[in-house]
This record gives structure tokens, C-alpha cells and sequence, in this order.
């Protein structure tokens, strides 16, 4: 690019500088969108996580009316467990492990079913599972908190019989074979008559902001300094430009100051001897 003009070049680089803080744009804006889902996400958490429990009807009346902004409500709900439907939701990250979230389908007195995840248990060594709790039998009163159900995996990864890949609520109707199935399930806080031995409980959401709004100023700071960059690099080319061209007012002001600078002795050159005249002044001195 040196043999380019210099628009040229100063052309292409303001065209890489656009270029750099559009992507850069793009960049800050996602971080921007993902700081304001974390926001609302702990929004949800700060409101609802220890509200008083209400009854399901309240948020829930039938199979299709979940409402996004009562997930973590806590709901109490009467029926009973269908340990035998009983399903495992694989690779959770609990425990500082791999670990499977027990769901249990519970059917309420209305005849619909709730899926209820009772918490975890750690892999065994044989695959699946460790040994997990069963549930309480009979008629039981169950306090949980409601959660939206979850998407299924882009990856398309699937999960062996009796487990799913994530905690999808239509893929758990679809194995255990029940077709009024709530669209949220519940993360299970408390069980009467509570069982004498229970899965793990699961962890308490985070309410951390996470980097992203940092991350999105950090977008428009590199913009910025794309700019600033191309700015100092044709600055620099002009400097170069500038030195590299002969000064016409110096020589004028030498050519005007002749006149009145006094002249410079001119060296005198030292006369040298023949060496041959040396060699005879040397012969006719020893004569003498």
C-alpha cells in the first residue's frame, strides 16, 4: 500500500475503521441485551423467590396459561406422586458434578399433572444415577416454586431411556404417557408428610450481574480506539511527508545572511617535501 496515493491509503484506512466499529457495535449490543435478561432474571429472583406460597389455581388454572414473570413463585399444591413415571433430567451441574435432577410427575386433585423435581443425586460409578429417595406415598401436600419449562437442546443430543437431556416438559409427557401436563414445572421446597430420606436440594439461583455491561462499554472503547489508531497513523504519514521535503526558507535565509557573516579562513595547505629533495639534503649534510 506505500505505492498508493495517500487518499488512497488514508481511504482504506478510515473503510477499516468503520468496518472494526460496526463489529464492535454489534458486539456492545448484545452485551447490552444480555445485561438487561440478567437484570430481568434477578428482577424475578429478588421478587418472587421468597414470596409466600400461594395456591397453583392462583398462577395456574390449566395446561397452557403459564405466565413468564411467576417463575420461582412458590405454589402449594395436594395430590399425589406418580413414583412409577418417575424420570431423570442428565448432566446438571450440581454438586461440583455431572449430576441428575429427579422429576417426578405429581398428579393434583383435578386430575392434572404437575412435574415436580424433587433435587438431585450424584452419578453412580455403573452409569445413572446413585440410589434415589422415593417419594412420599399417598395423599401429599407439596410446596415448590415454579419454573418455565426448558428448551430443547440445539445440539439434538438425546438421553437413554428413563432420562431426558434437559428438563423439557413436553418430552417428559411424552415418556410417561400423560397429556394434561402442566407447561411449568416446579422445583420441590418442602413435602408433608416428608419422607424420612430426600434427593439433594438444589442450589439457590445466583443473583449475580455477570460482566456483561463492562463487556459492552469495553465494545465502544475499542471502537473508539480503532478511530484514534487510523487518526494517529495518518498524522504520522503527514509528519513523514513533511520531513522528507527541502526546506526552501532555510536556503533563502542562508543565501540572505552571506553578507553579513564574516568569512571563513580558508585552510593552508601544508607543503610537502619531495622525498626525493629530502633524501638529498640528508646526503649532502653527512658530506659536510
Amino acid at each position: 500500500m506505500k505505492s498508493w496515493p495517500r487518499a488512497g491509503r488514508w481511504a482504506v484506512y478510515v473503510a477499516v475503521a468503520i468496518a472494526f466499529a460496526i463489529i464492535c457495535g454489534v458486539l456492545s449490543h448484545w452485551q447490552f441485551a444480555r445485561n438487561e435478561q440478567r437484570e430481568h432474571a434477578n428482577a424475578l429472583i429478588a421478587d418472587n423467590y421468597d414470596a409466600d406460597p400461594v395456591p397453583l389455581d392462583d398462577l395456574i388454572s390449566g395446561t397452557d396459561d403459564f405466565d413468564a414473570g411467576d417463575e420461582w413463585r412458590p405454589v402449594v399444591v395436594e395430590g399425589e406422586y406418580l413414583a412409577d413415571e418417575q424420570v431423570l433430567a442428565r448432566n446438571r451441574a450440581q454438586g461440583n458434578t455431572s449430576a441428575y435432577e429427579v422429576l417426578v410427575p405429581f398428579q393434583l386433585e383435578d386430575g392434572r399433572i404437575l412435574v415436580i423435581d424433587r433435587g438431585w443425586a450424584p452419578p453412580s460409578y455403573d452409569g445413572g444415577a446413585e440410589d434415589v429417595p422415593a417419594p412420599p406415598e399417598g395423599e401429599t401436600t407439596v410446596v415448590a416454586r415454579l419454573k418455565p419449562s426448558e428448551a430443547l437442546p440445539s445440539s439434538g443430543r438425546s438421553a437413554p431411556d428413563g432420562q431426558v437431556p434437559t428438563i423439557h416438559v413436553p418430552s417428559i409427557a411424552a415418556q410417561t404417557g400423560e397429556e394434561t401436563i402442566t407447561p411449568a414445572y416446579a422445583i420441590m421446597v418442602s413435602e408433608d408428610p416428608a419422607p424420612a430420606q430426600a434427593p439433594n436440594a438444589l442450589s439457590a439461583p445466583e443473583q449475580d450481574p455477570g460482566p456483561h455491561l463492562s463487556y459492552a462499554i469495553q465494545w465502544i472503547l475499542f471502537a473508539i480506539m480503532g478511530f484514534a489508531f487510523i487518526g494517529y497513523m495518518i498524522r504520522t504519514e503527514i509528519h513523514a511527508a513533511r520531513d522528507d521535503e527541502p526546506h526552501e526558507d532555510d536556503e533563502d535565509d542562508e543565501d540572505d545572511l552571506e553578507g553579513f557573516l564574516p568569512e571563513r579562513p580558508k585552510p593552508q595547505r601544508k607543503k610537502r617535501r619531495d622525498l626525493d629533495a629530502e633524501e638529498e639534503d640528508a646526503i649532502l649534510d653527512a658530506r659536510r
